[in-house]
């Protein structure tokens, strides 16, 4: 029961930070030049690959990965990619084609959490679907030592405030997330996941 209770206060501070760190990749997005060096150059497009994802501006994201952006780059505040990005943001498009463009499924962010983690926290199964056909590794811990799966075992009443945290917070970035749908997701994920 303690474990459980440690997981539960670690995965309310890796939310909290990770909310603080997608309001602040939205903030602080600035618009960039479209140029071309040459015409065989492909040119990047006015938003970032951060931002892209957020607002889930596929055809960016494709310009980003055509235009050799790094697509495991990491924002500042939390250490996110682009792939933990569209986890959170239930954006399965994105994330697919971040996989097939070989993003790499092992980077943890500040908290050792990888698209998994996310994706299962958040009960996107579809997205924990594409992440395990890509071979992720479903047994990897994060900094406090969970697996994903485990972060979905946590009771869900237990959970719920920390979601409807974040669903406050991050709602005016476009963030979506039906509580009983995901109640409902969360045993599906564990099964996924064994």
């Amino acid at each position: 029961m303690k474990n459980v209770m440690k997981i539960q206060v670690r995965c309310l501070a890796i939310i909290c930070v990770m909310a603080i760190s997608l309001t602040s990749c939205l903030e602080k997005s600035e618009s960039k030049e479209t140029t071309a060096i040459s015409k065989n150059e492909i040119a990047e497009p006015s938003i970032d690959i951060h931002s892209a994802v957020l607002t889930g501006n596929l055809e960016a994201v494709k310009q980003h990965i055509e235009a050799g952006t790094d697509i495991n780059q990491k924002e500042a505040m939390s250490a996110s990619t682009p792939l933990m990005s569209a986890a959170t943001f239930n954006k399965p498009e994105i994330a697919n084609v971040l996989i097939n463009a070989n993003a790499d499924l092992s980077v943890k962010n500040n908290d050792g959490g990888t698209a998994l983690h996310t994706a299962a926290f958040f009960g996107r199964i579809e997205i924990v679907q594409l992440l395990i056909d890509a071979k992720a590794d479903k047994t990897v811990r994060n900094n406090f030592g969970a697996t994903p799966r485990e972060i979905v075992m946590v009771d869900f009443d237990q959970m719920k405030p920390i979601y409807e945290m974040l669903i406050q917070q991050l709602q005016p970035m476009g963030f979506t997330l039906d509580l009983n749908e995901l109640q409902k997701a969360r045993p599906v994920v564990a099964m996924m996941l064994q």
